[in-house]
């Protein structure tokens, strides 16, 4: 079974992230929205489907990355949630919540031994084909 198939998305703590996202936007081209901006690939298994990337400057005073005391959070692409938690599970990872569903993929959050976050996501791409749309 493969655990982590991608970056799933990029997430930075932000004084103003307005103009950070607006300061992106006009120096490097990023295309934003509301949450960031995301970047598109293909999957490697299927290249005629798209996978995204999500890049979100977050407020300095998020406790969305909470327990970590960092100012930054990765988000990994995973296929089977559920039996990736089991393992993890097993292998002493530490959660910081339960598996949550969304019409765009199920997350759950661990800490690694640094003291980092992590978001485990297994999308539903097709959701963000219709948003952005993108269909292949």
């Amino acid at each position: 079974m493969k655990r982590v198939t991608g970056i799933g998305g990029i997430f930075f703590k932000s004084k103003d992230p307005k103009s950070t996202k607006e300061w992106y936007a006009k120096h490097l081209g990023f295309n934003t929205d509301e949450w960031g901006a995301a970047f598109i690939t293909k999957k490697v298994e299927d290249p005629s489907k798209n996978a995204y990337l999500q890049w979100s400057p977050f407020s300095s005073q998020t406790d969305y990355f909470e327990p970590s005391q960092k100012e930054f959070m990765i988000n990994y692409r995973v296929e089977n949630i559920e039996k990736l938690v089991t393992l993890l599970k097993n292998e002493g990872v530490t959660f910081c919540d339960e598996i949550t569903s969304y019409d765009y993929g199920k997350f759950v959050h661990i800490m690694d031994e640094d003291g980092n976050k992590i978001e485990l996501w297994e999308p539903v791409d097709e959701v963000f084909d219709n948003f952005y749309n993108t269909k292949p």
